[in-house]
């Protein structure tokens, strides 16, 4: 369920560029399909509003944002 919830939010914070389903189907980086530094600031921002948590990526770097799964395990950490 909270794969599937940043994969909404990735497909919002890109306006539509990525979709739910291609982020979740995904085996590249999202910034390879598409993904831009804006899009991850808001994909950023909607997070820690949604899950009441703060970012450091001086701890967890910016490859958390390029892949579902290691942004839900940050997710899971951080929570």
């Amino acid at each position: 369920m909270l794969r599937e919830r940043l994969a909404a939010m990735v497909a919002s914070a890109s306006d539509g560029t990525v979709t739910a389903a291609e982020a979740l189907a995904a085996t590249v980086p999202l910034s390879a399909l598409g993904i831009t530094s804006l899009a991850q600031m808001r994909l950023i921002d909607a997070v820690e509003s949604e899950f009441g948590i703060e970012f450091d990526l001086s701890r967890a770097g910016t490859g958390v944002l390029d892949d579902l799964g290691a942004l839900e395990r940050y997710i899971t950490g951080a929570a």
